[in-house]
């Protein structure tokens, strides 16, 4: 008991009087989001993720601009919901966490000759694009460097889980909403590539879940306000698409790929995909295989868009 009236006042420390804790929800908001707005399912998340039992009581909810943040037990942990596969992830991190910290510390001297002490940070993505990933992933801020080293200075790592309808099977069974998120992301899926229009597979996709106990009690509650983003959001994942395919035609039209002949298009992607396995950064690669920098970045898109 004593030692949990302790650590209460050790994180009592890192509030900021002037910052509103409850996070607010902005008007373009995401499923994910609004799910794990609610206290309990952002605990049973965490739970999971940590396979460990917590309170509540020493947590922090903070407005950063991204889809969870909070502190527990003297660690920060940044959640992060993302539909499109994004390997500069780490490099958006490094911007949220470093705003943080300056954040909490504002009122402290970093000239002291005492260690201000933080909260230690912990980076997460909870991915369901439609791009197929391993269960575990995992990215790294030295892997941008146009100059890697073993050893880096600054380094970053955050952690991938795929958490689409049946991957990572033993964390889905720890949190039932991830779970039932999960299928009813599956169920519009699957209804949207049947060529329904978007509406009612959304629609009908809510109302079966409902009817199936299927996020249940959350559906009901917040029906049109779910259709309604799920519509946006669906919208939006299939509208970037295009935009990526047409920015693709768009750069071979243009000879972005320095004039690689066909014929060596094949072992080169072959070499491309040994050097994307060591964790290479594109420049490195683009080095070492005396390439430009675009038509290398052109060739690892036509990889993943294979995968």
């Amino acid at each position: 008991m004593a030692r949990r009236k302790s650590q209460k006042r050790r994180n009592k420390k890192y509030q900021v009087s002037n910052r509103q804790l409850k996070a607010k929800r902005p008007y373009k908001d995401t499923i994910f989001r609004m799910l794990y707005h609610d206290k309990e399912n952002l605990l049973s998340l965490y739970n999971a993720e940590d396979l460990q039992i917590v309170t509540l009581e020493n947590a922090i909810y903070m407005g950063m601009k991204n889809d969870r943040a909070f502190i527990m037990d003297m660690n920060l942990y940044l959640y992060e919901h993302q539909s499109t596969y994004n390997p500069n992830i780490p490099l958006r991190n490094l911007f949220y966490i470093a705003d943080e910290y300056q954040r909490l510390v504002v009122r402290k001297s970093l000239y002291s000759t005492v260690i201000q002490k933080i909260p230690t940070p912990r980076f997460i993505v909870f991915y369901n694009g439609t791009k197929k990933v391993d269960d575990y992933n995992e990215f790294r801020l030295s892997s941008a460097y146009e100059n890697p080293t073993d050893d880096p200075d600054l380094e970053l790592k955050v952690t991938m889980l795929n958490v689409n309808d049946g991957h990572n099977l033993e964390l889905m069974e720890h949190c039932r909403t991830l779970k039932e998120y999960a299928k009813y992301v599956a169920r519009v899926r699957k209804y949207v590539t049947q060529n329904i229009p978007l509406e009612e597979a959304v629609t009908r996709a809510v109302d079966e879940c409902i009817e199936e106990g299927i996020l249940a009690e959350f559906l009901v509650k917040n029906k049109a306000e779910v259709i309604k983003v799920s519509i946006y959001e669906y919208d939006k994942e299939f509208e970037e698409k295009k935009l990526r395919k047409a920015e693709y035609e768009a750069g071979v039209e243009a000879g972005v790929e320095s004039g690689i002949e066909l014929g060596e298009r094949s072992l080169l992607k072959k070499q491309i995909k040994k050097k994307l396995k060591k964790r290479k950064s594109i420049g490195q690669i683009a080095d070492e295989l005396e390439e430009e920098v675009t038509a290398i970045q052109r060739i690892i898109e036509e990889i993943q868009k294979e995968e």
